[in-house]
């Protein structure tokens, strides 16, 4: 009785997928093509377009790693895919920030953990996603690194610090600064709440590293706070 329930509620969920897919076509994020039931926001061959960085492989210093040749000292560093314009991994990050399309944060973030479960950045106390100003928190729905910090922490069992740093100024966007507009417009951004003090390796995660000015600036603020703890980061992808 307990196995025909069991292949019931699988038929169900079957014909209830397949249903929702006809009314709801689902399309591909980046090419538009219609989605078949198994595929998730991209189809199959534009997932295979995302470019692998490969960094959780290299045994020398990455070009991530030696953004952070600074005096503040970061344990490890990772970033999943490159960044490029008009390739798979903008319209992933277009659609996460501009399109509410939170469900794709935690997928992401979900995929990110699978893809990186021996990796370092796992071994830490704690994720801290790069908080936004309340302000662009409120126009957007929610904060895109939050989300990614959900997926993680929901397949790492690690919790999400959300609380213990604030943006405390609505900068302007960093899209169209240059590498030292954005070290400029970043420079005392973040307020950090004592309770940092707790943890001895937190982990901050972002959706896109530029130049590293934000994190870096957030790595400082942490470290101006509670000396003691170590900083590893990690990205869903850096611009090539």
């Amino acid at each position: 009785m307990a196995t025909y329930i069991k292949q019931l509620g699988f038929v169900i969920k079957n014909y209830s997928d397949g249903l929702g897919h006809l009314v709801f076509t689902n399309v591909c994020l980046h090419c538009n093509k219609e989605l078949v039931v198994e595929e998730r926001y991209l189809c199959w061959l534009c997932w295979e377009g995302l470019e692998r960085t490969y960094f959780e492989l290299q045994k020398t210093p990455t070009k991530l790693d030696q953004l952070f040749w600074t005096p503040i000292e970061i344990k490890h560093t990772c970033a999943l895919y490159f960044y490029q314009k008009g390739a798979v991994s903008q319209s992933l990050i277009r659609a996460l920030k501009y399109d509410f399309k939170a469900p794709l944060g935690i997928y992401l973030g979900a995929h990110m953990a699978t893809m990186l479960n021996d990796h370092p950045v796992r071994n830490v106390d704690a994720i801290i996603p790069v908080p936004i100003h309340p302000r662009k928190k409120f126009a957007r729905g929610y904060n895109q690194s939050e989300l990614l910090a959900r997926g993680l922490a929901k397949e790492w069992g690690l919790p999400v610090l959300k609380k213990l740093v604030q943006k405390k100024k609505h900068n302007t966007s960093q899209t169209k600064n240059d590498r030292f507009g954005r070290w400029d417009n970043v420079q005392n951004m973040f307020n950090t709440q004592a309770e940092i003090t707790q943890y001895k390796h937190v982990l901050i995660v972002d959706d896109v590293i530029t130049t590293g000015a934000t994190l870096a600036a957030l790595s400082q603020a942490i470290k101006a706070a509670a000396p003691h703890v170590q900083i590893s980061l990690l990205s869903f992808a850096f611009t090539k």
